[in-house]
């Protein structure tokens, strides 16, 4: 009897599965094996034991018929061949030897998969500090991984080093608060706390002495490396980033005249805080004079009222928000986390819910007319409601299509339509909270303009009324983004750090969400007036994940 041919399905499904048993913050983050104390593989070897599944994965995908396949299949496999020859790309270019950033790097695994792991009972609690006793041979795999970088001449800017090792002194304890990992184990039992101590003294003591090598040894290797990465990278990358050749005279063409739209609507707005004032002004008086929280616990709470409010008006009317998809928590970041507030997806079976982390950087109070649209972005109907309805289609979509294939311009490009729709919807009618919508729109803009610009060196445009002419620095677009953007320094540092280490990525939520409007209207004009928003929100939803050349054409479809 012959063999029934493997579906793209299948072989995605499979592919997950080997991942995550080489790489145990993907099963963390899957929610699976729970007992399971590893640290990730941060050595070259690590790096090219993933790589080499992906080829073989790729050759598996080479014979699927395609044209037997049904729909859902067809889109599978066009995502995991997309998906893996981007990363190989990235992969064969040698890009993972300089990979230190301040956000989404290797060495924020290593932490991160921390912040996953259940701690209800003893038996998690043992798997935590077996965990943590494997931290330092996580970094030398990761030292390991740098020092070969350095030796081909494959080196992150010195930017990056500094960047990362300010982090690594808030982990430590070195900037004050104590060391991260003892504060982690506090809430152990009393009988694992001396086990624990001891295995937060050892992680801690490994984080340092990979603090001090950055800072002797890979910082002066750096000197020299530019912080723009050159059109060849730049292009990679972004490829990586939003599943999409990328044509960057257009984007970069089309992000002024948003940045011209914008300013001119931000201006409006703040005419009914300030008359006259600007919106610059306007924002330093709601800074100091508008409504603000007291106390990080009090804004978790504040934020976390934020989500659940959203939840309860947005369901059965816009959306259908049912069961575990109504669980999201807010959360406060741990320090040494970048500038940003970020979102992190629920566990497979939904028994670690999806969370949303505001990074506090120190402060104390937290004036909330810039939040209210950030958490609408980060939570519900944002990433959570994305995210969380990718999990529960598991049994119709493909495990790779709802966390691994994840193309993050397709996630953050939903983000920002769901921070548009609630405004089209009359949530931010409250001239403080729709000025704050609007400057974190401007931050996206501003990210299309200075990432472009900075790594490409682009001009700025002549009627641009900043620096006409001059090419993009990292100090231009710091200043730049003072001056169109409510961030105090600490954010726009972190920011222009981020784009800098994260060629590529920060363009896709204005990007991604250009494509999603276009495919609302576009499905509008096809269904005229059969045309019924929560139907194609439900349908475009269930989808999983697409890069944006494909998600262009399946939602106007839809």
């Amino acid at each position: 009897m012959p063999e029934t041919p493997e579906s793209a399905r299948s072989i995605a499904d499979r592919y997950v599965a080997q991942v995550a048993a080489l790489d145990p913050a993907t099963s963390t983050r899957l929610g699976l094996h729970p007992e399971d104390d590893r640290q990730p593989d941060l050595s070259p070897e690590g790096f090219e034991a993933l790589a080499e599944l992906g080829r073989r994965t790729l050759a598996a995908l080479d014979g699927v018929d395609h044209g037997a396949a049904d729909r859902a299949d067809r889109d599978c496999a066009r995502l995991l061949r997309e998906r893996l020859t981007a990363e190989l790309a990235v992969h064969e270019a040698g890009d993972h030897f300089r990979q230190l950033r301040n956000v989404n790097s290797p060495l924020h695994k290593v932490r991160g998969v921390l912040t996953m792991m259940p701690t209800e009972t003893e038996e998690h609690w043992a798997a935590v500090a077996g965990r943590l006793r494997k931290v330092p041979g996580a970094l030398d795999g990761y030292r390991a991984t740098l020092t070969e970088g350095i030796a081909r001449g494959l080196l992150s800017a010195p930017r990056q080093a500094r960047a990362t090792i300010a982090q690594l002194d808030a982990w430590t304890g070195r900037s004050g608060g104590g060391s991260w990992f003892n504060g982690f184990t506090a809430a152990a039992p009393a009988r694992l706390r001396p086990e624990l101590d001891a295995a937060a003294d050892r992680a801690t003591a490994a984080t340092a002495a990979f603090r001090d090598w950055l800072h002797d040894t890979y910082l002066p290797a750096a000197d020299g490396t530019p912080d723009a990465v050159g059109r060849e990278r730049y292009l990679r990358s972004a490829r990586w980033a939003n599943g999409a050749d990328l044509d960057p005279a257009e984007a970069y063409a089309w992000a002024w005249e948003e940045f011209h739209r914008t300013v001119a609507e931000m201006h409006t707005e703040a005419d009914r805080i300030l008359p006259g004032a600007g919106p610059r002004a306007a924002m330093d008086h709601l800074n100091r004079h508008g409504h603000a929280v007291e106390g990080e616990e009090n804004v978790r709470a504040w934020l976390q009222q934020v989500v659940d409010e959203a939840i309860d008006a947005l369901d059965g009317t816009h959306f259908d928000i049912s069961g575990p998809l109504r669980r999201v928590e807010t959360r406060i970041a741990p320090p040494g986390s970048s500038g940003a507030p970020y979102y992190t997806g629920p566990s497979l079976d939904f028994s670690r819910p999806g969370r949303t982390y505001l990074p506090t950087l120190g402060r104390r109070s937290f004036p909330t007319w810039q939040l209210v649209s950030t958490w609408y972005h980060e939570g519900v109907p944002g990433h959570h409601l994305q995210t969380a309805r990718w999990t529960a289609s598991a049994d119709r979509l493909s495990s790779y299509q709802i966390t691994l294939g994840a193309v993050s311009a397709d996630k953050e490009g939903w983000a920002l339509y769901a921070e548009r729709l609630m405004d089209e919807l009359g949530f931010l009618t409250d001239p403080a909270r729709r000025l704050g919508y609007l400057d974190k729109q401007m931050l996206r803009i501003i990210r299309v303009i200075v990432d472009l610009g900075m790594h490409l060196e682009l001009a700025i445009p002549a009627d641009s009324g900043f620096h006409p002419g001059e090419r993009w620095t990292p100090e231009l677009a710091t200043a730049f983004m003072a001056a169109h953007h409510g961030s105090e320094l600490p954010r726009r540092s972190s920011e222009i750090d981020r784009y800098l280490g994260w060629p590529g990525q920060a363009i896709g939520y204005k990007l991604g969400e250009r494509v999603w409007l276009r495919g609302r209207e576009e499905a509008r004009r096809r269904q005229g007036a059969a045309f019924d928003l929560r139907a194609w929100h439900g349908t475009v939803l269930a989808q999983g994940s697409l890069g944006l050349d494909a998600l262009a054409a399946r939602l106007a479809e839809s």
